[in-house]
């Protein structure tokens, strides 16, 4: 628990993973931060395509639009947060000169669109139109 808290408060203070360990060669900084960069543009798809599922396809019923809608959306904020946090344990690992962390998070994320994109796929075959 003390190593999330601690995690957390660098979300707020990345100037402080400085003083952990040894500086990384630069291009492995870069690289880290291209990889939050590409986690931060999937979460805006994600939020885009939760906002344009509820806007765009008012033939659905309330609950189905709004199912989906709220998955994405979900998916999408899991994914910012996920991103800052791997941000910062992927630096603090390198900075250690320790494995860069794993983590489950990509599958869970994979299954999640796919499971949306199964039932968008159900949705276009039979349409679940709303009365």
């Amino acid at each position: 628990m003390n190593e999330f808290v601690q995690s957390l408060r660098l979300w707020f203070a990345p100037q402080r993973i400085r003083e952990e360990g040894d500086t990384p060669d630069y291009r492995f900084s870069l690289a880290n931060e291209r990889t939050f960069l590409a986690w931060i543009r999937t979460a805006l798809a994600l939020i885009g395509g939760g906002f344009a599922v509820d806007q765009f396809l008012p033939e659905l019923s309330w609950g189905v639009r709004a199912g989906l809608a709220l998955a994405l959306l979900a998916a999408g904020a899991l994914c910012a947060l996920r991103a800052v946090n791997h941000w910062v344990r992927c630096e603090r690992a390198m900075r250690r000169g320790e494995d860069l962390p794993v983590s489950r998070f990509p599958t869970l994320l994979s299954l999640a669109v796919a499971v949306v994109a199964v039932a968008m796929v159900v949705v276009v075959l039979f349409g679940w139109e709303g009365r």
